[in-house]
């Protein structure tokens, strides 16, 4: 019987090992996980719901309960020793493999800026980061949330409706959500989510987190000078991809990081693949857990030699859907990276009830390749199905 052992228990690793186990049938490979987080894989999608109060027991994906498959939690892989077909654990245990998956996802960034350490500070990417951001909320009337994106976004809406926070949100480029959303439709976002009771600082980067004589922290310094007093600051402004095993096991990295691996996943090492969010597919990394699952499904097909799908290349941008009482924004593809002689159709109904609609075309107008909506909810799915095909009929008529 072959080994298989998957460095990471996210959602990617999770889908790997039912897929495999669902293409084995003759129960060749014994498959074991490391996990370092103390739970087995949950729904990170959903965090934001954790935050709203939601028990963290509604968050687990369903338990692998598989005599082929053992789940080592609290486990964290310290080296690859590529030559013994070995992974050294940081308590100095040695795992040997036939097969070895990366599933090691990504870690939040933090600012290098003064005081981004401090007591009080919170990244949010697991459960555990959720759940000591809850706590820190209670006697908090106040907090700052650093990043205006839809991570940022959702977490300052959880903390003033459910938590009784006041929240501002601070973030450094012109407008909200500015890789999904162009100006005119971040400003009627901007008005909706004012009206709520948010407070944006937009255009506006963070200088420094300043501490209190006890050393935790006690407000935020903005670039044009405003003290915003504070004992509570969430960083929800990007990640990095999880690669620390790559240079002493002399695998390549991508240019932006991440383990480089080809178009079926693998590293140039045959027996080494890498999945989802630590993965850099051809030197390309995506942060959403779509590509991620197809990867799993991809490598599980290698692994079992079953028929494989297509590569799981990563589109150029997925789709972003905000979902808040009150706001539906909807970004599909990357309203930005429009090709020469583009067409752009936009739709926009003012007040009482604001909506915005654009759509960005390829020169011929027959081919949709990005759109932003917002207030029109039942417009995404339509949409989205249409990506990169030929439209069924005018795009006049699809705004419509």
């Amino acid at each position: 019987m072959k080994r298989l052992l998957v460095i990471g228990y996210g959602m990617t690793a999770h889908r790997l090992v039912a897929e495999l186990r669902s293409r084995d049938r003759a129960g060749r490979w014994r498959i074991l996980v490391l996990g370092e987080e103390p739970y087995a894989a949950y729904n990170r999608i959903a965090l934001a719901d954790r935050l709203r109060g939601v028990p963290a027991g509604k968050l687990t994906l369903a338990a692998q309960d598989d005599p082929l498959v053992e789940l080592r939690t609290r486990t964290r892989a310290a080296a690859i020793d590529r030559a013994a077909h070995e992974v050294v654990t940081a308590a100095g245990e040695r795992l040997p493999y036939d097969a070895l998956v990366l599933a090691t996802g990504a870690v939040p960034a933090r600012p290098p800026l003064p005081g981004a350490e401090l007591r009080g500070c919170y990244v949010y990417r697991t459960l555990e980061d959720v759940n000591a951001i809850r706590a820190a909320a209670k006697p908090a009337p106040e907090a700052v949330v650093v990043g205006g994106g839809l991570l940022g976004l959702e977490t300052a809406e959880a903390l003033h409706r459910h938590l009784g926070v006041r929240p501002h949100v601070v973030e450094a480029a012109p407008h909200l959500m500015p890789a999904q959303l162009d100006r005119a439709a971040a400003e009627i976002l901007s008005a909706g989510l004012r009206r709520t009771g948010l407070r944006l600082h937009e255009d506006m980067p963070l200088r420094s987190v300043d501490a209190s004589p006890d050393g935790t922290v006690a407000g935020v310094t903005l670039a044009d000078e405003t003290r915003i007093r504070t004992r509570l600051v969430v960083f929800t402004a990007g990640t990095r991809p999880r690669d620390d095993l790559a240079a002493a096991a002399g695998l390549p990295r991508g240019e932006r990081g991440g383990y480089l691996v080809d178009a079926d996943c693998r590293t140039p090492d045959p027996d080494i693949w890498a999945i989802g969010d630590c993965a850099a597919v051809e030197g390309r990394r995506t942060g959403t857990v779509a590509p991620g699952y197809a990867m799993a499904t991809r490598v599980a097909t290698h692994l079992t030699g079953t028929p494989a799908p297509a590569p799981p290349r990563p589109p150029a941008e997925p789709s972003t859907v905000l979902k808040l009482p009150g706001v539906d924004v909807a970004s599909l593809g990357n309203p930005h990276a429009t090709t020469p002689g583009a067409i752009e159709l936009t739709y926009t109904s003012p007040a009482p009830t604001p909506r915005y609609a654009k759509l960005i075309l390829d020169p011929d107008a027959h081919t949709l390749r990005a759109a932003i909506l917002l207030g029109h909810p039942r417009a995404h799915p339509r949409l989205e199905a249409l990506m990169g095909r030929e439209l069924p009929s005018s795009a006049e008529q699809l705004l419509a």
